[in-house]
C-alpha cells in the first residue's frame, strides 16, 4: 500500500527531459549523485525534525545556554555535522564532476566533434569536414563520445540535453565544450536552459541517436566540401 501511494510521484521520473532517466554515462553519473544527495538531505531533515520534536517534548529538561550540554549540541549540530556533510559531498561530487568533463579520449577511440550555434530562438548544427547544416536537430551515433562546441550568435543561451549531460552556457565570443554520449539509438530532447527572450520556451533541439553504421552512412550521403 505504501509503495502504491508513491507511484503517482514516481511517474514524473521518466520522460524526454527527466534528469533521473539517464540515457548515457554522463547523465547516469549526474543522476546517481542527485539520488545520493536527495537521500542524504532527507535523512538529515528527518534527524533535525526528530530532534526538534524531542526538544518540544522535553523543554524543561533542555540544557541551559552556556552549559556543557548546550555547547556540545551547538558543536555537533553547527560545526561537526555541516563540516562532515560538505566533506562527503566534495568526496563524491568532485570525482563525478571530473568524469563528465570532455577529457582527451584514448588514441583509436571513435570520436566526433560537432559545432552548435545558438541564436534567438533556434539551434544551428554543423559537422566539421562536411557540408551538413541542420536546424533544431542534432544527429549523433550511439556509444560514441561527441564533443559539442557551443557558440552563441547573439545573447547568452544554455545548451542542455537532460538525459545525456548537464548544461553549458552559450556565451557570445566564447566557445564552451560539452561531451555527449548516448547508450542506444532513439530520439531525445534538448532545450535552451537560460532565458533568452520572448520565445525562449520554444527553443527546442531534437536529438536523434543512430546506430554507428547508420550514422556513418548518413555522413557519406552528404558530400565533403
Amino acid at each position: 500500500m505504501g509503495m502504491a501511494a508513491l507511484l503517482p510521484w514516481l511517474s514524473a521520473c521518466t520522460g524526454p527531459q527527466s534528469i533521473v532517466d539517464p540515457a548515457g554515462p554522463a547523465a547516469r553519473t549526474i543522476a546517481t549523485l542527485w539520488w545520493a544527495m536527495l537521500i542524504y538531505a532527507t535523512v538529515s531533515l528527518l534527524v533535525v525534525a526528530l530532534l526538534w520534536w524531542r526538544g518540544l517534548r522535553r523543554r524543561d529538561a533542555a540544557p541551559r545556554l552556556g552549559s556543557p550540554g548546550a555547547t556540545r549540541w551547538i558543536l555537533l549540530g553547527g560545526v561537526v555535522w555541516p563540516t562532515a556533510s560538505v566533506a562527503v559531498l566534495l568526496a563524491f561530487g568532485m570525482p563525478a564532476g571530473h568524469r563528465i568533463q570532455a577529457l582527451p579520449v584514448p588514441d583509436g577511440t571513435p570520436h566526433l566533434t560537432v559545432d552548435v550555434y545558438a541564436r534567438q530562438w533556434s539551434w544551428t548544427v554543423r559537422y566539421p569536414g562536411h557540408t551538413i547544416t541542420l536546424t533544431d536537430e542534432l544527429r549523433m551515433p550511439a556509444g560514441v563520445p561527441v564533443d559539442v562546441r557551443v557558440h552563441s550568435e547573439d545573447v547568452i543561451h544554455s545548451f542542455w540535453v537532460p538525459r545525456l549531460q548537464g548544461k553549458v552556457d552559450a556565451i557570445p565570443g566564447r566557445v564552451n565544450v560539452l561531451r555527449l554520449q548516448a547508450d542506444a539509438p532513439g530520439e531525445l530532447r534538448g532545450q535552451c536552459a537560460e532565458f533568452c527572450g520572448l520565445d525562449h520556451a520554444r527553443m527546442v533541439l531534437r536529438v536523434i541517436v543512430m546506430t554507428p553504421d547508420d550514422f556513418n552512412q548518413w555522413l557519406k550521403d552528404h558530400p565533403r566540401p
